[in-house]
């Protein structure tokens, strides 16, 4: 049950992201943004972590792929880091301006509506199957959420008063945060992964299940 939930929220998040990264690539040539185009690269880097964890459970033993769907999903966080820094510097050296974008002000709206509550399903049953990449995976679309907020405040901004700086340093800002969980998720394979070992006892001691400290995978049911 639990891996059908998780095949259908990899599907979900998917599709969803295919379409959001065509709209936004659109949008964003259409009015040279270079944080609308940015926006449609972590969509397409969205939709390769999800690969990766729909590749890890269409296996007999998702355990098995556990590690190699984790390295995915680290690269996919650090090349949005770099990505994100390298056009942030780029608009800040004055390379362009971005012109107003309605198409892009809604969609980041809907992304923004959007994204945490499949964030928070995909991170749910994760931690219920005991799945350090599917955790993983729902903090790569939990970083789309703010994301959005930085391309809705940027692009609104810019719309508004001809703020151009604006959205460039909030970029910098989730740069880091991506740099952040691509490290997390690199280190996650040391992470145990019995699903029953990841519950706090009912007396709220620690759990037993030998995690590092922070680890993506450890759950307690506090975290519920």
């Amino acid at each position: 049950m639990l891996y059908r939930r998780i095949r259908f929220l990899v599907a979900a998040t998917i599709s969803y992201n295919l379409i959001e990264a065509v709209v936004a690539l659109t949008a964003g040539t259409a009015a040279s943004s270079s944080a609308l185009i940015g926006f449609g690269l972590d969509s397409v880097i969205e939709v390769s972590s999800a690969l990766a964890v729909a590749w890890q459970f269409t296996g007999s033993d998702p355990e098995a792929r556990e590690k190699v769907a984790l390295k995915v999903i680290a690269v996919s966080f650090f090349a949005l880091a770099a990505f994100v820094t390298f056009d942030a510097l780029r608009s800040l050296l004055g390379s362009g301006e971005a012109e107003h974008s309605t198409v892009g002000l809604v969609l980041a709206a809907v992304s923004l509506a959007v994204m945490p509550f499949l964030s928070y399903a995909q991170r749910r049953a994760g931690r219920e199957l005991g799945s350090a990449s599917a955790v993983a995976d729902s903090k790569q679309t939990l970083l789309c959420t703010y994301l959005s907020g930085v391309l809705l405040v940027g692009l609104a901004l810019n719309s508004l008063f001809g703020w151009s700086w604006a959205d460039p340093i909030s970029a910098l800002v989730i740069a880091g945060v991506a740099l952040k969980e691509g490290r997390e998720a690199w280190r996650g394979d040391s992470c145990c992964s019995p699903a029953e070992a990841l519950v706090a006892h009912a007396d709220g001691a620690p759990d037993d299940c030998a995690c590092s400290p922070g680890c993506a995978c450890c759950y307690s049911s506090r975290d519920a």
